[in-house]
């Protein structure tokens, strides 16, 4: 449950990475889905369009325009990712508890991110801020399906 909490952590500062690594990570082989509903997370083309919408969600999260990452559909998309991920991080046993884990991590998460993102941002500006941000995202997200190879 570590990793699904872990990820969750890493979802409640950007909604689409978790499900990114972990389909990327399912991808390559690097994490077992086994015959269950998560194996189309292993489809190429799912780790490829999950990879893409991480991207644009990151270079999003630079624009003035971007909501805050409280505004209800915003959690319920970290919500549901995390969930996702943590599921699949979770032994075949135990997946409905990772996605809880994971779920219910990324909407906590989101506040204190949400707001030490504000307070950062009128020192170092929206930019400066987001990049900062996606590469302790990065980091964590990589290091976290690199720990847990089923």
């Amino acid at each position: 449950m570590l990793a699904s909490f872990k990820m969750g952590l890493v979802g409640g500062q950007r909604a689409m990475t978790p499900l990114a690594a972990v389909s990327i990570a399912a991808a390559r082989g690097e994490l077992r889905l086994g015959k269950g509903p998560l194996k189309w997370l292993a489809n190429p083309l799912v780790a490829a369009g999950t990879l893409a919408l991480a991207i644009g969600e990151m270079a999003g999260d630079k624009q003035k325009t971007a909501p805050d990452r409280i505004v209800p559909i915003g959690l319920a998309a970290r919500f549901t990712t995390s969930a996702i991920a943590g599921a699949a991080l979770a032994s075949p046993k135990h997946r409905w508890l990772g996605a809880a884990v994971g779920g219910v991590t990324a909407v906590i998460a989101s506040y204190p991110g949400w707001r030490g993102r504000m307070t950062a941002l009128g020192r170092y500006g929206q930019t400066k801020t987001g990049f900062a941000e996606d590469a302790a995202v990065l980091a964590g997200a990589v290091g976290i399906v690199r720990g847990r190879k089923a």
